[in-house]
């Protein structure tokens, strides 16, 4: 038996590694209720609502995701890191909703980790944006980063990185940062002239902010985005009074996941979830069709 941590191995000596039980973790369980999607002993897939931080943070100490799976969970979580807490592998914003999967077990919490640096876990999302993202406007030809691939898909291309003045928010930029990937497509629009617009996007990468801060810099910021949306005035008589005063109301930014896909990472199947639009943006996207 090697009892030296710094002694030499040699065939047919005996390894012997103990692990410390998982502890109890500092976060506070609280019974929140959960939309669970999805669960079994490795993992959770959880539609989480607008509203919720997932993360205890300052400033936002309990009323997360994380205080309700501990609660939710109970004795299932395994240890994550040596503690009895949910795995956190990516994280939504506060006033974004839908799809999340969270690691219950070490084991999962590396598989999925490593999917996500690979960029391999599907994920899709639905937004409303101020105007219409469309390979025929010719300013889209003149924004740097911004391409069309075909089907008429606008793929932005640049940088991120904190921004200078305001360390909350993220900036493009096209040296440093961290490099990000968005693509979109126009699923509605809405308007005479169309003003607004129903997107998909996907990520190739996951960085913070990514869609919000590129979809701003194509010129199409989401509706309610209290952050990079900016004011926009809408064409006169394009829509309803009704809608557009919605539009204005609107108290959040107009962005859900709404599709979520990867491998198990324990069982290797092929997983994949869809969640519908949260009502505060259906009903918004009927008074628009009107």
């Amino acid at each position: 038996m090697v009892e030296d941590p710094k002694g030499k191995v040699c065939e047919g000596d005996l390894i012997e590694i103990s692990l410390p039980q998982a502890q109890d973790s500092h976060i506070l369980p609280q019974d929140i209720p959960l939309d669970v999607v999805f669960e079994d002993d490795d993992l959770i897939v959880i539609d989480k609502p607008a509203g919720m931080v997932v993360h205890p943070a300052p400033g936002t100490p309990d009323g997360t995701l994380v205080n309700a799976l501990l609660a939710h969970c109970v004795d299932s979580l395994s240890g994550v890191g040596g503690e009895k807490r949910p795995g956190i592998v990516h994280r939504i914003d506060k006033d974004t909703s839908g799809l999340l999967v969270v690691a219950k077990t070490d084991r999962a919490h590396h598989g999925l980790a490593a999917q996500f640096e690979k960029h391999t876990v599907e994920r899709h999302y639905r937004a409303l944006v101020h105007g219409v993202p469309d390979a025929g406007d010719p300013r889209l030809r003149g924004v740097k980063g911004v391409s069309f691939e075909s089907g008429n898909i606008m793929r932005i291309t640049t940088q991120l990185a904190r921004h200078k003045t305001d360390r909350q928010k993220q900036a493009v930029v096209f040296q440093g940062g961290r490099h990000a990937v968005t693509r979109a497509r126009i699923v509605e629009s809405f308007g005479h002239p169309p003003s607004v617009s129903l997107i998909e996007c996907w990520l190739e990468t996951g960085r913070t902010h990514q869609i919000r801060v590129h979809m701003a810099h194509a010129g199409h910021g989401l509706v309610g985005d209290p952050v990079y949306g900016g004011r926009r005035k809408l064409p006169a008589r394009a829509l309803p009074e009704q809608a557009t005063e919605a539009l204005r109301g609107f108290s959040r930014q107009a962005l859900h996941a709404a599709t979520l896909g990867f491998d198990h990472p324990v069982t290797g199947d092929a997983m994949r979830f869809e969640s519908p639009l949260p009502v505060d943006m259906a009903e918004l996207i009927a008074l628009l069709r009107v």
